[in-house]
């Protein structure tokens, strides 16, 4: 079979038919049942004119909806365009313009948002899910969704399709504006979808091979936390599905209410986005009167954004036995590395991690970073690699180049290649701080200063400064009862940093404002860094 991702869940779900697929605090559903859903939706939308290319966004929080959706569209050929939901009209009129929308799923909560913007949906057909919230909707929609449901047959009956089908990640634009990654479903399929093994690095000859070899295993219970919006959830969603494992998912993050359901649906692996997660969630059950049953957890899994090494030190004084995994990729590059921690393993800076097949570090001439050089190079992935940004050729040629007749992904994070042969990821190059010539990536000074008892989070920027051009900055959360000055800090990361590494500049703030997905907001950061009061200044000095 093609690597088709609606029909590697379709058998799946003729593989799986009775296991439980999906949970919510709402409702459940078996992989029969989610199939037979999703088939009325998708002859609903087939009906009013939806068809193979065609562009259906998705506007909700986590819910059973989401995911019907999700692979109604697939069904289709139709391509699903996840839709932030924290964004404001200015920014929803840039995504539903620049994705060229042919419909659009939107929760009813959403209605007042999607009201400000119908200037750019013109005709746009409206499909507006009921999600309890009770808010008025000034939006008359094209159907209510479970009308759409119930007007379509819940038999298969689709055109054959193709693992040329696209599927399009929207980027979260935390240092931008979001752009639109183009993939083929074949190369998702193999470089985030599970077709290449983590574990042993090699590529499933199908993805047959992928389900039958799941087939022969007992399923497994995930709970990715981070909103479906986010590439991260996506997968967790879909990957797990092509393996019949069960995925539960909540509409907020809420430490307790999470661990609450770890409890009650004896979860096995959490799915996390770093330390914005891992942290609220470990210190949850030192909360006087917590007493949750977690004994069902076995592995806590983490990607996109930084799982510093003192919270993963929490996690296993709490759960020495269990496996804890950073996952290292992008929206641009898939899966590109990863890395299996232990109780006492220590890592320094970014963590390192092993590269996935395709995966590389070059230097400025597209050559191979060689291993112990201490070089630092841009992280590139060739092979099953996305087509381009949507609607977006400039930006296109610079991170998808092609040199010497190779095609490469070139997200943006650069890496330093141990002699080993691992990689050790510093971070992304976009926000990289140049003080006097030395690159300072913020994510490695992020981790130091996590490490500090007093820090519960921080956010790293580069701000402008006279002599040297750049100089750190560290915008700081700290505990409740904690204080902490600018030396106090500096004293702390000199055993952790260089000296031109260090921050000359602290502002602290009572939160540090994040994506939903935990990722950093640097848009926010700079604003706080360069117009907000400095709590302390000091002088840069890059020899100290």
């Amino acid at each position: 079979m093609e690597a088709n991702l609606a029909d590697i869940f379709e058998l799946a779900v003729d593989t799986f038919p009775d296991r439980e697929y999906l949970v919510t605090e709402h409702g459940r559903r078996t992989y029969r049942e989610m199939d037979r859903r999703a088939n009325r939706l998708a002859h609903f939308l087939a009906d009013n004119g939806i068809g193979p290319g065609d562009h259906v966004g998705i506007y909700a929080y986590n819910c059973l909806e989401w995911v019907e959706t999700l692979w109604a569209v697939f069904k289709l050929r139709a391509v699903w365009v996840n839709v932030n939901y924290r964004y404001v009209a200015g920014e929803l009129r840039h995504i539903f313009s620049n994705a060229d929308l042919d419909a659009l799923v939107y929760a009813r909560r959403f209605g007042p948002r999607v009201a400000e913007v119908t200037d750019v949906l013109g005709d746009v057909g409206l499909i507006r899910i009921e999600d309890g919230s009770g808010i008025e909707d000034p939006v008359t929609p094209t159907a209510d969704y479970e009308a759409a449901l119930a007007a379509g047959s819940d038999a298969r009956g689709f055109p054959a399709r193709s693992g040329d089908d696209h599927y399009i990640l929207y980027t979260g634009g935390t240092t931008g504006l979001p752009k639109g990654v183009v993939w083929r479903h074949e190369d998702v399929f193999y470089a985030l979808g599970g077709g290449l093994n983590p574990m042993t690095n090699v590529r499933y000859s199908s993805p047959a091979e992928l389900v039958q070899e799941a087939a022969e295993q007992g399923p497994v219970t995930f709970f990715p936390l981070a909103p479906l919006m986010h590439g991260a959830s996506q997968w967790g969603v879909m990957g797990q599905a092509f393996k019949g494992n069960r995925v539960v998912l909540l509409d907020h993050f809420d430490a307790t209410d999470i661990w609450r359901m770890v409890e009650r649906e004896r979860v096995n692996v959490l799915f996390i986005t770093g330390d914005a997660m891992a942290r609220p969630l470990i210190e949850a059950l030192d909360v006087p009167g917590a007493d949750h049953d977690t004994s069902s957890l076995v592995a806590v899994t983490s990607t996109a954004a930084l799982f510093s090494q003192s919270v993963k030190d929490q996690f296993f004084d709490r759960f020495p036995t269990i496996v804890v995994t950073d996952s290292i990729g992008s929206s641009e590059g898939g899966a590109q590395g990863v890395s299996y921690a232990s109780a006492g393993q220590r890592m320094s800076g970014g963590p390192t991690v092993t590269s996935l097949t395709g995966t590389l570090v070059i230097d400025e001439h597209f050559r191979p970073v060689p291993p112990g050089s201490g070089v630092i190079g841009m992280v590139a992935r060739t092979g099953h690699i996305p087509l381009c940004y949507y609607n977006d050729p400039v930006k296109s040629a610079a991170t998808f180049p092609v040199v010497d007749g190779v095609r490469y992904a070139i997200p943006g994070d650069y890496a330093r290649v141990e002699a080993d042969g691992t990689v050790t990821m510093l971070g992304r190059g976009s926000v990289s701080i140049n003080s006097g010539g030395e690159k300072i990536f913020p994510e490695e000074v992020e981790t130091a200063l996590k490490s500090h008892l007093g820090v519960w989070d921080a956010t790293v920027i580069g701000v402008p400064d006279e002599r040297w051009g750049e100089r750190v900055a560290a915008i700081v959360q700290l505990r409740p009862g904690h204080a902490a000055t600018l030396p106090e800090l500096q004293d702390h990361l000199r055993g952790h940093l260089a000296g031109y590494k260090l921050p000359r500049q602290l502002h602290l703030v009572e939160e540090i404002v994040r994506s939903p997905s935990g990722k950093p907001d640097y848009t926010w950061a700079k604003k706080v860094a360069t117009t907000g009061p400095a709590t302390e200044v000091s002088a840069p000095a890059l020899k100290d």
